[in-house]
Formats: C-alpha cells, sequence, structure tokens
C-alpha cells in the first residue's frame, strides 16, 4: 500500500485540489454537490469548505430554492484567492502577463529583453510585479530552448541562460513554485487546451525569431523524448547536403515561402509528410504571423507528393502568442491549484 495515500497532509492537499477543480470546473455548487461528485463524505466536505470560505479562496452566491428542508448554501471560486505570473523570454522583449485562477488577464507587460542581459534585471522585473500582486502563487516561464526539469540546457545564442537551473534558481529567490517550458512545447501545449480537442495528436511548427522548431502531443501529452530534446527539428537531414534549418535559409524562410524554387514550400512538405509518417497526427498547427490559407494549400499539394493525401493531416493557422500564453497559463494553474494549500498562503 503506497504510505501517502494514508498521510493526512496527502489527503488533505488531494480533498482541496478536487474542490478546486470541481468548483472551476462548474462555476458553482453546494456542499451536498461537492459531496456526491467528488465522493467524500458531506462532513468532510463540509468541514473543508468552511474553512475555504474563512481564508477566503470560496464566496457564497446565497442560498438555492427550498425543496421542503434546510436551503443550501451555493458557493463560488474566488478568482482574485491565487493569481499566477506568466513569463515569456523572447529575442526583443519579454512578456509578462498576471492572471487569476479562472484565466482573465489581469495585468500584461512588455519590457526589455533579458536573454542577452544580466540576469538581475529579469530578476528584478519579476521582483517588481510580485510586489504589485503579492497574491501570486505561481510563475510559469518559457524559453525559446530545451528544458528538463527545470534546466534550460540548449539555447542557442543566449549564453546567459545555456545550463542554467532557472526553476531552482527562481524557486529559492521567491518561495513560489515554478515550471519552465520551452516555447513550442508550451504552445501546442496551449492549442490542446484551448481548442478542447481531447487525446488528440498535434504538431505544432514555428520558425519565429530563433529557428524552427516544433511541439509536439501525442494523445494528450506532450513529447519531450528521452533526453528532452524533441522538437528541435532544426537538425532534421531533409536534403542530402542540408537539414531543415539550412534549407529555409536558402530564401526567406517560415515568413516568406514564394521564393523562385519554392525550396521552403518543399522543406515545409517535408517535415510534415516526415511527421506523418512517424506519428501520423491529427493536425499539423502553424503560426498565422509565418503563412497564410494560400500558403497552407501548396504545403498540403506539395507534401501529396511524398506521401498519400489520405494520411496527410488537417493543417490549421493559429495565433502562436496566444498558444503560447495559454500553454504557460495552464502550467502555471496546475501548480497552483495544486501546490498551494492553506499553509502555503
Amino acid at each position: 500500500m503506497d504510505d501517502s495515500l494514508s498521510n493526512p497532509k496527502t489527503i488533505k492537499k488531494a480533498i482541496i485540489r478536487g474542490i478546486r477543480l470541481k468548483l472551476m470546473e462548474l462555476g458553482s455548487a453546494t456542499k451536498a454537490e461537492l459531496s456526491r461528485k467528488l465522493d467524500i463524505s458531506f462532513p468532510t466536505i463540509s468541514k473543508f469548505l468552511t474553512q475555504m470560505e474563512k481564508d477566503g479562496e470560496l464566496l457564497t452566491m446565497g442560498f438555492d430554492d427550498s425543496s421542503g428542508g434546510r436551503r443550501a448554501r451555493r458557493y463560488v471560486y474566488n478568482p482574485e484567492y491565487m493569481l499566477g505570473l506568466s513569463v515569456i523570454l523572447e529575442k526583443s522583449e519579454t512578456h509578462y502577463t498576471v492572471f487569476t485562477c479562472l484565466g482573465e488577464v489581469k495585468e500584461h507587460r512588455m519590457l526589455e529583453s533579458v536573454l542577452m542581459k544580466d540576469l538581475d534585471l529579469l530578476t528584478g522585473q519579476m521582483e517588481k510585479i510580485l510586489q504589485s500582486y503579492p497574491n501570486i502563487r505561481s510563475i510559469a516561464i518559457g524559453v525559446p530552448g530545451s528544458v528538463k526539469d527545470g534546466c534550460v540546457f540548449f539555447i542557442p545564442d543566449y549564453e546567459l541562460f545555456d545550463q542554467f537551473h532557472v526553476k531552482e534558481y527562481f524557486e529559492d529567490r521567491f518561495s513560489i513554485p515554478v515550471a519552465v517550458e520551452n516555447d513550442m512545447n508550451a504552445a501546442v501545449l496551449g492549442y490542446y487546451k484551448n481548442k478542447g480537442v481531447a487525446d488528440e495528436s498535434l504538431v505544432y511548427m514555428y520558425s519565429g525569431k530563433n529557428g524552427p522548431g516544433a511541439g509536439i502531443l501525442i494523445n494528450g501529452a506532450v513529447i519531450r523524448g528521452s533526453t528532452f530534446f524533441s522538437g528541435e527539428v532544426s537538425f532534421v537531414p531533409l536534403y542530402d547536403d542540408r537539414n531543415f534549418l539550412q534549407a529555409l535559409q536558402n530564401g526567406a524562410g517560415f515568413r516568406n515561402p514564394d521564393s523562385s524554387k519554392g525550396i521552403e514550400y518543399d522543406a515545409i512538405s517535408r517535415m510534415a509528410a516526415s511527421f506523418t509518417a512517424m506519428i501520423n497526427p491529427r493536425f499539423i498547427i502553424f503560426s498565422q504571423e509565418e503563412v497564410d490559407e494560400a500558403a497552407i494549400k501548396e504545403i498540403e499539394l506539395r507534401s501529396a507528393h511524398y506521401i498519400p493525401a489520405e494520411h496527410l493531416p488537417k493543417l490549421v493557422i493559429s495565433d502562436w502568442k496566444r498558444d503560447y500564453l495559454y500553454g504557460l497559463q495552464s502550467l502555471g494553474l496546475d501548480l497552483m491549484i495544486t501546490c498551494q494549500v492553506n499553509e502555503g498562503k
């Protein structure tokens, strides 16, 4: 038997997490409804709801109509009780977003880039935001590099962050749980969560300012690989003398695949065909910053030269920055509802 299942702290965290998730899902609920849906005794639910209301985590929205007995009190989750901070590190700027546990954005700031500056600049920027919002209970940081257990280990051109344990550093500094994720992994997770494509397999391709990358999600799980290097598609040898990055650099890259030889169209189509043959995804997603509908049609046509058209995934266009932010918010929310119990406030 797993000893953790009988640990009072573990049980308490599990119950509070269940109450939070169910209230966020339902919008509101009574004690009896939560007791039934979570399969937890009414007295236990009552005890936890009373304490959570006292702490300010729950709000009441009055009583239900009477069905013959005592009127039931209806509870909602207080979205201001816990806030999250997402930090997107990009080449030209740093994006900060403060959001509630219900996903409402309270503030968005765009400040100077820290990727090639002193680490103290990033720390100072974050300190000011945390001082303005003392209810921030989680931090999610997105980086244009490979990440393993919170440590950035492959981030070309940004030596300051290479081999830097971002998660450990900021958790020690701020005593707040931190998630660190590769930008493309966060984007594919955000698309998946936002679109509600349950248990689908997706690939998100993007070039941006740091070279091409891909986020891969299979049956609802982000694929990071045995050494957390999954998605570094720059290195894929699509031609005898060029990898994917070199093929894109022959012309204008993702942003303008209309070169005279069509090399970018061909390279992207070969990559799409490769993903189809290997994991047979339902969707391949492209950024609206880099392709339009005409480009999608051309990629579809060329991809069919390499693989039977009936097996090709649906090619879709999405808002990469929105998906990236939504993915980070999802990671931050999971930290909030899992790690923060009464004693953590």
